[in-house]
């Protein structure tokens, strides 16, 4: 439980609640205000894989986020009294509920706790290769082509797929803005998931970016046309009620703040404001774009943030990126007007499989379960053996760097398809180099290499990005493979940036 009360002779303290619920996991983090963090927690999510089909439930994600505040709570030694505000992040995940607020199934099972369809599931592909047919002038937002990774591809699908459902369904939301609303009762969405993940237009709201009303902005940025267009016209009924009827900017206050169910089920006070959310990388990209050498610390210069890209890095890593103008770019999604940075034009690269193609790779290898062993024994991780291991064959062998051992063994990364800047759902992944050998050393090569395909794949988005407008010239990263120093110096050596 998390502490009720601080001790009386504790001067008073303002902390502020981040949720950020990933594809594997519900993380709660507690920050001062000068951003200390306090002290953090996280609790797994359930997930079903079956093919291209990926889901999850928003009851156990709910759940999860629940007991990940009350850990952090508790670890932190923080009161619920001293919990001044909240916000949320999540994968942009689409979640289905009826009237009543309860899950509706978006599932062949017809379980209707499976009721969120994963950011990475690809049962979409031909719905978004239709989609794209149209050629309406909306996909020029999105890179000229919607990826099935996207909301319409995947609310075509249900329609066209389960129609009972289909029915059913009162509200479709993006996951973050589902836990908003679960949080506030206030089904307002945020310019940041509609813009990016549902081909709304954000810059219908220009005028407003300084109006501090502009919290319940109608929502004045959809395209009827493309939604009848691509058979989705019955969305726009009730002034788009089931897709959202009013937008905010990220931040901005939702309804009353904590209603006072969700207030004792986390166990905070009623009535906290809870801010507009973010899709997880995107919040990862206004943390980090900032950031900047100790000596460039007084620069302050608008255009600055503009020659950096973010490296968001975790199941998959999103390439973030913005302009003061915007700029169309053929395979890369955006031009998205304040999705991330107000008032600037976020570019939104991306590979669709880095953490996890990492991960599949190793399982799927021979020798994987004798080093998890080691990995386990010596108290490290999986990650930090192989880049022991390859440390200890680079001087065995004499080499000057790490990647000279893989010069007989190369790694293209599509393995679920490519997002950026190819914009192929259907390419695939290729190893290139293959023995008979299923040794522990040719795992940590093959590991290499992959990490090596990845860091090609950023440099292909910088270079193509930079060849269509922007002025990138510095990299920043963070989840969690940028703990991973083999994969950051394999970033700066291949993309010759830092």
């Amino acid at each position: 439980m998390a502490a009720s009360s601080s001790s009386s002779d504790e001067p008073s303290r303002s902390v502020f609640l981040g949720v950020d619920v990933g594809t594997g996991s519900a993380r709660a983090g507690l920050f001062d205000e000068e951003g200390k963090l306090l002290g953090s927690s996280s609790s797994p999510i359930q997930i079903w894989k079956d093919g291209a089909c990926v889901e999850q439930s928003s009851t156990d994600i709910w759940l999860a986020v629940c007991a990940a505040v009350k850990a952090a709570c508790s670890k932190a030694k923080v009161a619920s009294t001293e919990v001044k505000g909240m916000g949320f992040a999540a994968t942009c995940s689409l979640v289905a509920v009826d009237s009543d607020s309860s899950p509706v199934s978006v599932s062949w099972s017809g379980d209707s706790r499976r009721n969120v369809i994963v950011w990475m599931d690809h049962r979409a592909i031909e719905q978004a290769e239709r989609i794209n047919s149209s050629k309406s002038p909306i996909l020029e937002y999105c890179g000229a082509a919607v990826s099935p990774e996207m909301e319409p591809p995947k609310l075509l699908w249900v329609k066209e797929n389960l129609q009972e459902s289909w029915s059913m369904v009162f509200r479709w939301m993006d996951l973050s803005d589902w836990l908003s609303y679960r949080a506030t009762g206030d089904d307002t969405r945020s310019l940041c998931t509609t813009v990016c993940k549902w081909t709304y237009l954000g810059h219908a709201h220009m005028q407003h970016v300084n109006d501090k009303e502009s919290r319940d902005m109608e929502a004045c940025g959809w395209d009827d046309d493309f939604w009848e267009e691509i058979g989705l016209g019955d969305l726009i009924e009730g002034h788009h009620a089931k897709i959202g009827r009013s937008v905010a900017f990220p931040g901005h206050p939702l309804g009353s703040g904590l209603t006072p169910t969700a207030a004792k089920e986390l166990g905070l006070v009623p009535g906290i404001p809870v801010g507009t959310s973010l899709i997880d990388a995107h919040a990862g990209g206004v943390g980090v774009i900032e950031s900047v050498p100790q000596s460039e610390a007084a620069d302050h210069d608008k255009e600055a943030i503009c020659n950096r890209m973010v490296l968001v890095c975790g199941t998959s890593t999103c390439h973030m990126a913005v302009s003061r103008s915007k700029l169309f770019i053929p395979g890369v999604w955006g031009p998205f007007w304040s999705a991330m940075v107000p008032e600037y034009w976020l570019t939104e690269g991306g590979q669709s499989a880095t953490g996890a193609l990492l991960d599949h790779i190793i399982e799927n290898h021979a020798a994987s379960a004798c080093l998890a062993n080691q990995a386990a024994s010596q108290k490290i991780s999986l990650f930090e053996l192989l880049n022991k291991m390859l440390e200890t064959m680079m001087v065995e062998l004499n080499l000057s760097f790490i990647a000279a051992l893989t010069k007989d063994v190369h790694v293209l990364p599509d393995f679920h398809g490519n997002r950026s800047p190819i914009a192929d759902p259907k390419a695939k992944g290729v190893i290139y180099g293959l023995t008979l050998d299923t040794s522990d050393k040719q795992l940590a090569l093959l590991y290499l290499a992959t990490v090596q395909g990845i860091a090609y794949g950023t440099r292909h988005i910088v270079e193509h990005c930079n060849a269509h407008g922007h002025k990138i010239n510095t990299l920043l990263a963070c989840g969690g493979l940028s703990k991973n120093p083999i994969f950051i110096q394999e970033h700066a050596d291949i993309i010759g940036m830092c």
